[in-house]
């Protein structure tokens, strides 16, 4: 507990993630939980509404979002679900970036309860890549038609220091295999200092993603007993280092069923305010990660575990509170919620991932360095497919961050609607590329002719045309990387 004044503009932890405002707030939302009007009109300031040729959507409070999720009442909660599509489908269309992650080392100081990778595990085998290793990695990923990737690592300053982590950026970047390019490299890493996050954007990363696990400094601490990581104040201003160090775009994230999932929600959506208040630019994604079984962990000791209908309502209401954003949702989730998930706001997924150390370049799947269990183990092509199937066009689009459009300039063209313009027809051209050189045959069939009706949704005919005709440089002439 705090005595501590809430302030979003504070760059003290305890200010603008203050105890006192989120235990406030969620007294606040039970008491309105049925609350009709208050929650009718709430839905109503999330919804999207024209001005003039754009669609604008005003965001909520955390305040206010906290009380759409305590609401029980089954008829909202299907509007919440239907508005959050609405704004999903306004800022980013039926578009869904896909990435992969790779684990680069689980050497680790810290004592984390919920992670395999705590110094305290002694049966795990410890394993950090080398440059070969990873290079061969990145030929695997290429090889399965990766554009996108997610470094992670563990915390430990003699085996993984910052040096290491860019040592292996820059030999990404290296690899030119066939057709093959990782075009961005997403940061995992522990919160680390500005010199160093300065080094991280001299190297050209996307987004630097570092998950809070859970926003109660009591419960915090009590996670991670022992360690850098047991700071509970320099991990949650890592992020205001890392814009103060140069960093565009960054990425939140909490480990639902740790904690207390309404108190996360709110602490969440505050972090989110504070970034806006302070650097006038909100998270560039939030991840919804849930605890799940791995090596010594299990889930069923963290006695604040959510079923997957308050999972759904959860991603639902940060869709409506901070509808700029990217929603991500990895393969800790099953096929099943994952889908779900799509319609009610995501905007990111992996596929074909692997959550050991290395692994890509391995026929057979390793168990033995995962970090958690991969609930959804299909093939990066069955889950290309998937998402045609139900609609979505699987994009591997990197081209906001190849020019440019990054930070305040990505937000300005997000929260305008205008990112479609560009983002539709990126997200098309990529997938003529993925089509062409990686595709099983049903699935570059299936997918031809989803890009042909898809290419006639473009709504400027100039763009149009241009697209068309990239698209069939693409499969006839066998070039590549076109972008808007």
């Amino acid at each position: 507990m705090t005595d501590k004044r809430y302030d979003p503009k504070s760059l003290k932890a305890e200010e603008f993630i203050n105890d006192k405002e989120i235990r406030d707030t969620l007294k606040y939302a039970e008491e309105n939980k049925n609350n009709i009007e208050l929650i009718d009109s709430i839905i109503d300031k999330a919804r999207p509404k024209k001005n003039g040729n754009e669609t604008v959507c005003a965001g909520l409070t955390h305040r206010e979002a906290s009380v759409l999720l305590a609401c029980d009442i089954p008829e909202k909660i299907e509007e919440i679900y239907r508005v959050a599509e609405e704004i999903k489908l306004a800022y980013y269309g039926n578009r869904i970036v896909i990435f992969a992650p790779l684990y680069l080392s689980n050497y680790c100081v810290n004592g984390c309860l919920y992670c395999p990778y705590h110094n305290q595990n002694k049966d795990i085998p410890r394993k950090k890549l080398t440059q070969d290793e990873v290079r061969a990695e990145v030929i695997a990923l290429q090889d399965m038609g990766h554009k996108r990737l997610a470094i992670e690592s563990g915390e430990d300053p003699v085996n993984n220091p910052i040096e290491y982590i860019l040592e292996c950026i820059d030999t990404i970047y290296s690899v030119h295999h066939k057709n093959g390019d990782i075009r961005r490299v997403n940061v995992n890493i522990a919160a680390t200092t500005v010199e160093n996050y300065r080094k991280l954007k001299d190297a050209g990363i996307g987004t630097y993603i570092l998950f809070q696990e859970t926003y109660h400094k009591e419960g915090y601490e009590k996670l991670h007993p022992t360690g850098p990581k047991h700071n509970y104040a320099y991990h949650t201003e890592a992020m205001d280092r890392a814009m103060e160090g140069g960093i565009d775009d960054v990425g939140l994230g909490v480990l639902f069923g740790l904690d207390m999932y309404r108190y996360e929600f709110a602490g969440l959506l505050m972090h989110a305010e504070h970034l806006e208040a302070v650097h006038g630019v909100g998270p560039h994604t939030i991840s919804v990660p849930r605890v799940k079984r791995a090596a010594d962990i299990d889930p069923s000791d963290f006695d604040n575990s959510i079923s997957d209908e308050m999972f759904a309502k959860i991603t639902a209401c940060i869709r409506l509170a901070v509808p700029y954003t990217g929603i991500i949702i990895s393969t800790r989730e099953s096929e099943q919620v994952r889908e779900k998930l799509l319609r009610l706001g995501v905007s990111q997924v992996s596929g074909g991932s692997r959550t050991s150390v290395g692994g890509y370049a391995e026929a057979e799947r390793p168990h033995d360095t995962e970090q958690f269990d991969v609930s959804d183990q299909r093939t990066l092509d069955e889950v290309v497919s998937w998402l045609m199937d139900n609609g979505h066009i699987p994009s591997f689009c990197t081209a906001c961050y190849r020019e440019g459009r990054t930070g305040d300039r990505f937000m300005s063209f997000c929260k305008s609607g205008q990112i479609l313009n560009f983002c539709h027809p990126n997200a098309l051209m990529t997938l003529a590329e993925y089509l062409a050189d990686y595709a099983e045959p049903d699935t570059k069939e299936k997918g031809v002719r989803f890009i042909e009706r898809e290419l006639e949704r473009v709504p400027k005919e100039n763009v149009k045309e241009i697209a068309k005709q990239n698209v069939r440089d693409i499969f006839e002439a066998g070039r590549r990387d076109f972008r808007f």
